[in-house]
């Protein structure tokens, strides 16, 4: 089947899988063309600025009140909530992980999150998690929404489907998507097996980084944001529907799928993205720029200027600046910033951080390029340089973040990665050319 998307990001959209199951003129009429029920999926407080406020109306084959029941407690050991402090023993430093391996026996999506740090506190709804997924089969009777936050994935290998309430979602690498707080979905592994990232952003909502002094164009267009059409999935055999809430995991048994939306409108949905279509503005005369500039979606904190969490990435692009050190420049923050790769070098880390591993930089801790990467971009002749086959991303907040027990003690920690700055000889000689020998 090949699926059909809406564009634009934020946009209020309208979508039907049955002729007529549409409402026209009103939200709630008194009786639903197809014997529907109408029903609101509120993503802010209603009175919330019309800017953000988000709610789309859903008219489905029941109500979301006939898809739960009486909820049981279960336990999820590997996906951990913040705050979740002292969870290990290991000391504060820069971090950096290889790949997680696939799983060796069948695990489904949601089975297989495992959490890297949290931040912030949800029960304040403020900070994030990051985790990664290593998924081998698809969820077929299993259901699952986060009241807790959205999630952002980003997959690494493998394709994924993500069927939700309001439609179908395929995504590949070089892809995300956005599955908001409190939606039901489920998701299938289509080559037989998935890995990749997520994002749960515990605050508000993502939206587009303000451009300021780039004008109208240019960084994430919202063009190129993809909303799915309605599709329903009317299936009458047991189901179970799997639940975060403040942390904590519940499931209830239903006795019919939970993805009965035949038509909906709003602005609150689920969307993807294609990082590839992203257009990145740098420096064109000297110096390296702040890497804000390569924001695809960020989530405000209340304090302006001041990120819950942003998104960044670092695609292919041109590096042409004269006389100028261009790799990113050594660094201490008061961001944390979580990084992966999802395929290619990052230019910064010419060795040891490779496609589906992670490195942790948390707050005022110094980071920046290997002695390789230095010493590279220091003697290199300044012509212009096109960075190929490259995709890294960043989850950075202003929450530290705190590592989970599972992180600390993976086997693919390198326990080496401070040595890449090792090799960082001195240069000063009290001249003004320095000491470049080696």
């Amino acid at each position: 089947m090949t699926l059909s998307y809406m564009p634009g990001f934020g946009n209020d959209f309208e979508t039907e899988s049955l002729a007529g199951a549409l409402p026209q003129g009103q939200n709630s009429p008194q009786r639903c063309a197809y014997g529907l029920y109408a029903e609101q999926l509120s993503g802010s407080p209603f009175t919330a600025p019309r800017g953000i406020n988000e709610r789309s109306w859903l008219y489905r084959i029941r109500p979301s009140v006939k898809h739960s029941g009486r909820f049981t407690p279960v336990k999820r050991e590997h996906w951990k909530t913040a705050p979740n402090l002292d969870d290990h023993e290991l000391p504060i430093g820069q971090l950096r992980w290889n790949p997680t391996p696939m799983p060796e026996s069948a695990v489904n999506f949601i089975d297989s999150i495992r959490t890297m740090t949290t931040a912030g506190d949800v029960h304040g709804q403020a900070g994030m998690a990051a985790h990664v997924y290593a998924v081998n089969q698809d969820m077929v009777d299993d259901y699952f929404f986060n009241a807790d936050g959205e999630l952002l994935l980003v997959p690494e290998q493998g394709m994924l489907s993500i069927f939700t309430e309001m439609g179908i979602i395929e995504i590949e690498p070089s892809e995300i998507c956005i599955i908001p707080r409190g939606m039901m979905f489920k998701v299938a592994a289509l080559n037989g097996e998935a890995r990749g990232y997520i994002c749960e952003n515990y605050g508000a909502k993502f939206s587009l980084p303000d451009r300021g002094p780039i004008g109208a164009n240019c960084l994430a267009n919202p063009r190129d944001f993809k909303t799915p059409i309605a599709a329903f999935e009317e299936k009458e055999t047991p189901c179970r529907l799997h639940v975060k809430w403040c942390g904590k995991f519940y499931e209830t048994l239903l006795g019919h799928s939970p993805l009965d939306v035949v038509a909906w409108h709003g602005n609150y949905a689920p969307y993807k993205y294609d990082l590839r279509t992203f257009s990145p503005v740098g420096a064109i005369l000297f110096d390296h720029p702040d890497p804000s500039i390569f924001t695809v979606l960020t989530a405000p904190s209340g304090e302006e200027g001041t990120a819950n969490v942003d998104f960044v990435i670092f695609p292919p692009r041109w590096l042409v600046a004269e006389h100028s050190f261009r790799p990113p420049w050594y660094h201490r923050n008061i961001m944390s910033e979580f990084m992966g790769l999802i395929y290619g070098q990052y230019d910064a880390k010419e060795e040891g951080f490779v496609a589906g591993g992670m490195s942790l930089h948390n707050m005022m801790l110094a980071h920046g390029p290997d002695a390789m990467g230095f010493n590279k971009a220091s003697t290199v002749e300044l012509k212009p340089q096109r960075l190929e086959n490259t995709m890294a991303f960043m989850f950075e907040t202003r929450f530290p973040q705190h590592l989970t027990r599972f992180a600390a003690e993976l086997e693919t920690l390198q326990d080496n990665y401070a040595d890449c700055w090792s090799g960082l000889k001195k240069r000063f000689n009290g001249t003004p050319e320095g000491d470049w020998s080696e």
